[in-house]
């Protein structure tokens, strides 16, 4: 049976401090902050009537709360940008604070809107990590993903339907950020093909039937609206000639695999390139909710060894591999690596039943064990 447990996420604002909470649709910031903030003042600008009232007059925030000593929360708050001003002014002459959620930080700058430099702390809410969850199942989290309706739901793949169709409908064109809708959408299938790859905007340009200009504006909205993340390569150069082209991967594997028509695996090279996403899934949501200054990197050299990702400077190596038993031939990377390296910890991540070594300088950990060693904090000193 699924089960969802309590949220790693941890905001502790000291008293009179505002926040923002990030992150894409249905990762649970609403359901969190009723949680995080039972009692508080709500605004939820997700409800017609709530949205005309700020979005014809803003100034009704000051009006409604100037005197208001417990925080106010505000869900959305990229539905009605100028409300960031009044906000700015409340803190600055008031003891008001405010916590506020958004899954769209392209609307606030195209609104070129006050973010509150240095006046609000900064959270991110990701999907749903191996901790938070009871009765994974590996192979299904690959098609249904890591949100929480659909990590749950008896028919994902109609969610996840529901999910694009959605994002198309409110984020893309309701906003006018595109004027190409059935491009974006080709742009998405392509995008998710190519997830985890070398990012070459000429080519998906030419899958999709647009410029390679037109490419990198797509993927910015992706990014901007918190549906993926790029990730760069790590650059400081000593033997080997190395590749500085940055990769890009959706935030959810689940989307990814729909949006690509998979259904991956045991065995397969397409459960290979999912597994590896899924770690990396699980290695941002460690980031944001844990140390928000760690540098996730990746290691590939111009005649072809790679490593999947560089954790700090050098701290950590990681290699994926979706083998239920990794052999040498696994490790040619890892190996390229530490001939020019000093890495402090090097680990080969696989679906192998007990954690053993390959190379006197190479752990091999079952993937349960990584993420358990992960959120215990021993992996990165």
């Amino acid at each position: 049976m699924k089960i969802i447990k309590k949220r790693i996420l941890n905001v502790d604002l000291p008293p009179k401090h505002s926040g923002f909470l990030w992150g894409p649709r249905k990762t649970g910031k609403t359901f969190w902050i009723k949680r995080r903030f039972a009692g508080c003042e709500l605004i939820d600008l997700l409800k017609t009537e709530v949205f005309a009232d700020y979005a014809s007059k803003p100034s009704l925030l000051r009006e409604r709360y100037l005197n208001h000593q417990e925080p106010i929360v505000i869900d959305e708050i990229q539905m009605v940008p100028d409300l960031l001003n009044e906000i700015h002014w409340l803190i600055e002459n008031t003891d008001a604070s405010f916590f506020m959620t958004g899954s769209s930080a392209r609307k606030l700058r195209r609104k070129h809107a006050n973010l509150l430099a240095g006046r609000a702390w900064r959270y991110t809410m990701a999907p749903l990590t191996f901790l938070e969850t009871q009765g994974f199942d590996i192979e299904q989290v690959m098609i249904s993903g890591l949100l929480p309706p659909h990590f749950l739901s008896p028919d994902p793949i109609q969610d996840l339907r529901a999910y694009v169709a959605d994002y198309l409908k409110e984020e893309i064109a309701a906003e006018a950020l595109i004027q190409n809708i059935p491009s974006f959408a080709e742009f998405l299938r392509v995008a998710a093909l190519t997830s985890g790859e070398l990012l070459n905007y000429t080519n998906v340009g030419r899958e999709t039937g647009v410029s390679a200009k037109v490419v990198r504006n797509y993927f910015q909205i992706l990014e901007d609206t918190f549906l993926g993340h790029r990730i760069q390569p790590w650059r400081k150069v000593k033997k080997r000639r190395l590749i500085e082209t940055e990769k890009f991967y959706f935030f959810d594997i689940g989307l990814t695999n729909y949006l690509a028509h998979r259904t991956p695996k045991i065995g397969t090279p397409e459960f290979g390139h999912s597994f590896e996403h899924y770690i990396l899934m699980e290695l941002k949501a460690y980031q944001a909710y844990r140390n928000p200054e760690l540098d996730i990197r990746y290691w590939r050299t111009s005649t072809g060894f790679e490593v999947d990702f560089i954790l700090g400077d050098m701290n950590v190596a990681i290699e994926v591999k979706g083998s239920q038993r990794v052999h040498i031939g696994h490790t040619r990377g890892l190996k390229a690596l530490l001939e020019e390296h000093r890495v402090k910890k090097v680990i080969l991540v696989s679906l192998d039943k007990q954690p053993r070594k390959v190379d006197p300088n190479i752990e091999v950990l079952p993937w349960q064990v990584f993420l358990e060693t992960l959120w215990a904090g021993e992996l990165i000193n």
